[in-house]
Formats: structure tokens, sequence, C-alpha cells
């Protein structure tokens, strides 16, 4: 099996060297992944600017490419340059920190996977719900397992899997349940500060997080203490509005 792994970590990320370890031993692995960090940039590509790609050694070793560009930039430049043919699955992460409810519309983690799925590529991507000091170990096993579970049952075209794993030991999760995507948000702020100069400038901070409420979605069930997957679509229309408009009189021409 030829496996892309990929991140918005950089290529660097602990969590992405713990998904090449499990799957070095049975896999062709190939990583493409961003040279620098690029958390929260969504479904961004690069349009103004060159991509730069660079092989990157790791323990004396090639290890894979680093790319000047966003997680999607990443599986794009993979998928229709790099690898030829391209591969069975994409993997994404493994992040450091949940993507759950509202955050995978930032996610670039989630993203990529996204990116894989408008492609053609089977995908997923994984997080673990841990921001300080993590341990991927237990993460990089059950990315394993949904790997050979996509490849059992396959997935819907243009879909893809999003998966969070708690940051508890095995033997306290309480198993692995599939879940709808809720709508849990971060409740932010702007940190208002001022440089040596004495210009203005803000920063974003506060992750009160703000549940909807549901039990049976992505958050709730990550919170319980269950591993959560979460089948996603690029295809974002609303159907239940799109129902509602197409029982009205649409807008009219101007004139």
């Amino acid at each position: 099996m030829k496996i892309l792994l990929t991140n918005d970590d950089g290529i660097y990320a602990p969590g992405l060297h713990a998904l090449y370890e499990i799957f070095r031993p049975y896999c062709e692995v190939h990583v493409v992944a961003p040279v620098l960090e690029m958390s929260a940039v969504g479904h961004a590509i690069t349009l103004s600017s060159p991509l730069r790609v660079q092989k990157v050694d790791r323990n004396g070793s090639f290890y894979g490419y680093a790319v000047s560009g966003t997680p999607a930039d990443c599986v794009k430049i993979a998928v229709k340059e790099l690898l030829n043919p391209g591969p069975d699955i994409i993997v994404s992460g493994i992040n450091a920190g949940r993507n759950v409810g509202m955050d995978i519309l930032y996610s670039g983690t989630v993203s990529a996977a996204t990116e894989g799925a408008f492609l053609g590529y089977p995908a997923i991507a994984v997080s673990l719900d841990c921001r300080v000091d993590p341990d991927f170990s237990l993460a990089a096993k059950v990315a394993k397992e949904v790997v050979e579970f996509v490849r059992k049952w396959g997935l819907s075209d243009g879909s893809a899997l999003n998966v969070n794993v708690p940051a508890l030991p095995a033997s306290k999760i309480k198993g692995v349940r599939f879940a709808r995507q809720g709508t849990a948000r971060f409740e932010e702020r702007f940190e208002r500060r001022s440089d040596p100069r004495g210009n203005i400038y803000y920063w974003l901070c506060g992750e009160t997080t703000v549940d909807d409420g549901d039990t049976d979605c992505d958050s709730a069930l990550l919170k319980a203490g269950y591993i959560t997957i979460t089948p996603i679509h690029y295809d974002l229309t609303c159907l239940k509005e799109l129902g509602r408009l197409n029982g009205l009189e649409p807008p009219k021409l101007p004139t």
C-alpha cells in the first residue's frame, strides 16, 4: 500500500513522525508536508508565489519533501508532481489539538484530507485532543486501524474521515463512535498590546469552549472519552435551506 502523509504542523512535527513510524514497516510511505507550521489556514492554496520543494533528511536518510505552502498545496503537488502514480490513501496529522465542531472549517489538518478527497483519493485526518506534551503513540495506532477499515470498506466518492482521539490511556477510552459534526466553537477574544515603539497590535487568544449541548456529536463524544470518526465532504450545500429557498420566489432580475 502506498500512503501519503501530510499535516499542518510542519514536516518536523512529532505527530507526523509518529504516523511515519507506525506505517513504515508495512507501507510505501511518502511524506509531503509544509516546511513551517500552517495551523488554522483552512483550505488556502498558494497562487501569488511559487511553491518551493526541498528534500528533508532525518537520522541520516531521506524522510520526505518540505513544501513552502499550505497543507492543501502539499497534497496537490504530491499527487500531481511528486508521486507517480498517486497514493492509495492520504493521512493528515497527527494534529496536536482536537478538530471538532466549527474547528474543521479552519483546520489545515482536515483541509489536507478534504483536498485529497476532492482529487479522488481516500483520505483521513487524525487529531489528538491534547496541546501540551502530547503522546501520539495511541493516536498513531488508531490511524493504522482506521486506514485498515477504509481499505476494507472504502469511502464514498468525495468523502474523507475526520478522526479525533481523546488524550487518555487506552484502558480508559470507552470505544469508537461514528459521529456527526457538531457546532462547538471557541469563544475568542483579542488582547490589545503595544510594541516598544508604541504601535498597537492585537493577539487572538482565549479558548473557552462553547458546545452546542447535543450528546451525539463529535465534541460531546470526544469529551466523554470516545474516539470519534466523522465523515465529511467538500460540498458545503445546506440542503435543508436549499429546499426552503426553492419554495420561494427568487430575487427579481435587475432592470
